[in-house]
């Protein structure tokens, strides 16, 4: 039954005989686009680089907290420094990533106190779409941008802020 009439069995895949003949009659083929998305983030969360076991070159980025109340160390996320390029103006870097890419994030967590009263800490890590990490690294962008007159008056209402240091002539006129 395999072998009917008019099949013949060459051992090559029907895309490949399809792409030959694409080439034949002059076609390019092209490959789908990868879609990519750029991630915009501050050259200080950047760390140094170093070499990992494997010996490659890495950098290590953190992740700020979104929520200025969370006290908890930041996560970060290990990356080749040759995906991070400066930007233009030189105080923050970019990269492009697959959007479909995943990344490992991990968070120092401090799980108990030894004896000697030190911190016994793990990490605690998991995986993040590339998509979640552009929000979780750009989230100081939906932040509430007050002026910041309006935050001191705020703080001074509150008793928070110290008031403004005197000049050295107001200093020597109260003398």
């Amino acid at each position: 039954m395999a072998y009917e009439a008019g099949f013949v069995n060459d051992g090559i895949p029907d895309f490949v005989k399809e792409a030959e003949e694409m080439m034949a009659r002059g076609e390019m083929i092209t490959p789908p686009a990868a879609e990519e998305i750029t991630i915009k983030f501050g050259k200080g969360l950047v760390s140094e680089p170093f070499t990992s076991k494997a010996g490659k070159e890495l950098v290590e980025v953190k992740i700020p907290n979104s929520d200025p109340v969370d006290k908890r160390p930041w996560e970060s996320f290990v990356i080749s420094p040759k995906m991070i390029h400066d930007n233009q103006f030189g105080k923050g870097v970019w990269m492009k990533v697959a959007e479909d890419a995943t990344f490992t994030v991990s968070r120092p967590v401090r799980t108990g106190i030894d004896e000697s009263g030190k911190g016994i800490w793990s990490k605690e890590t998991r995986q993040v779409s590339s998509t979640k990490l552009k929000s979780m690294l750009e989230a100081y962008k939906d932040r509430d941008r007050g002026s910041v007159l309006s935050d001191l008056s705020a703080k001074k209402a509150d008793g928070h802020a110290p008031s403004a240091p005197k000049s050295p002539k107001k200093l020597e006129q109260s003398r």
